[in-house]
C-alpha cells in the first residue's frame, strides 16, 4: 500500500511538473504597430527557461515581422500564441539578427513562415549550432525538449525594405557575432540593435572580432535618429545612454586587457580585476568579465609578444 501511495504520488505530479515549464509571455506596446517581450537580463538557468532576450514583433498592413525568436521550441511557441492574442494577422516575416541561440532556436515554431537572416549569419548557425544546442540542453534541461537548429532559409541584404507600410532599413554589422543585423524602423523611429547593445547588463564577447570593430559598429549606430532604443538585452531607452554605457565599458575592457598583457599579468589575475563602481550595479559583470578574459587575453597577448619561431 505504501508502494502504491508513492506511486500515486509521483503520478499526480507529473502535470505539474510539465505544467511549471511554460512562458508567461506578456507583449509590452512600445511604439505604434510595435510590442515588446523583454526578457530577464539574467544568465541562462532552469529558473527563467533561458527567457533572456528581447523580442519584439511588427504589426503591419501586410502581417507581422517578427524580430528574433527566443532560446527554445517551447519558447517560439509561446511566443506564436502571445502574438496571436495581439492581432489576427499573419506573421509574414521572421527575422534572425544573428546566430546565438537566445536569438533563433524558436525558429521551429515558425516553419511555415519565411525565415530571413544575413548569409554569415545562417553559415554560423550551420557550424555553431550543434554545440550551442548541446550547451543550451545542458544547462536548461526541460525546456528545451524537442529544440533543434532550424536553419533561416532567407538571405538578407543591407538596404530599405518596405512592408505593410513600414520602412525597415536592415544594417549589417559584425561587432558582436561577425555577422550582426540591426533594424531600424524609419516609420515609427524604433531602432533594434539586437546584441550589438547590452543595456544595464553585461555583454558577451566571445565571439567578437574586436572591441574597436564593436566599438566602430556603436558609432554608426549612434548617428541613427531614433526615437526609441531597444538593446537584445535589458531596458528600452530613449536617450543616448545606452551607447554612452557601452562605450565605457568596451573602453574599460580594451584598458584592463592591455594593461594586463603589459603588466605581465596571467589571465586569473586579469579576471580578478576591481569591477569599476560605475559598473556594479550592471547585471552579470564578474562573470562577462571572467569569459571575455578567457577569450580575448590570448589575441591581446599575440598583439604584443610575437613568437621567437614566427621568422623561421
Amino acid at each position: 500500500m505504501r508502494l502504491l501511495s508513492l506511486l500515486v504520488a509521483i503520478f499526480l505530479s507529473l502535470p505539474l511538473a510539465a505544467a511549471e515549464l511554460a512562458y508567461d509571455l506578456q507583449p509590452r506596446q512600445i511604439a505604434a504597430d510595435t510590442w515588446l517581450l523583454e526578457g530577464s537580463t539574467e544568465n541562462f538557468a532552469a529558473s527563467n527557461g533561458g527567457n533572456i532576450v528581447n523580442v519584439a514583433f511588427i504589426v503591419t498592413e501586410a502581417g507581422v515581422v517578427l524580430i528574433d525568436t527566443g532560446i527554445s521550441k517551447r519558447y517560439g511557441e509561446a511566443l506564436r500564441a502571445a502574438i496571436g492574442r495581439v492581432t489576427e494577422r499573419p506573421i509574414v516575416l521572421v527575422i534572425n539578427t544573428h546566430h546565438h541561440p537566445d536569438h533563433v532556436f524558436g525558429n521551429q515554431a515558425f516553419s511555415d513562415v519565411p525565415i530571413a537572416s544575413l548569409a554569415r549569419t545562417r553559415e554560423l548557425l550551420a557550424e555553431q549550432g550543434g554545440a550551442f544546442a548541446d550547451n543550451m540542453y545542458r544547462l536548461l534541461g526541460d525546456w528545451m525538449r524537442g529544440t533543434e537548429v532550424l536553419l533561416p532559409g532567407e538571405t538578407l541584404e543591407p538596404g530599405v525594405r518596405e512592408i505593410g507600410g513600414h520602412r525597415l532599413q536592415l544594417l549589417a554589422f559584425s561587432g558582436h557575432t561577425g555577422a550582426d543585423l540591426a533594424i531600424f524602423d524609419q516609420t515609427t523611429g524604433v531602432l533594434f540593435a539586437a546584441d550589438l547593445v547590452f543595456y544595464q547588463r553585461a555583454l558577451t564577447t566571445p565571439q567578437t572580432p574586436g572591441l574597436d570593430v564593436w566599438l566602430s559598429d556603436l558609432e554608426a549606430l549612434e548617428k541613427l535618429p531614433y526615437t526609441l532604443l531597444v538593446p537584445g538585452h535589458g531596458p528600452v531607452a530613449t536617450g543616448r545612454e545606452p551607447f554612452a554605457q557601452m562605450r565605457d565599458y568596451l573602453g574599460w575592457l580594451d584598458g584592463l586587457l592591455r594593461a594586463a598583457v603589459a603588466e605581465g599579468q596571467d589571465m586569473n589575475e586579469a579576471m580578478r580585476a576591481p569591477i569599476p563602481e560605475r559598473f556594479a550595479a550592471i547585471s552579470l559583470t564578474r562573470f562577462e568579465l571572467i569569459r571575455t578574459v578567457s577569450h580575448l587575453y590570448p589575441k591581446y597577448e599575440a598583439q604584443v609578444f610575437q613568437r621567437v619561431d614566427a621568422g623561421e
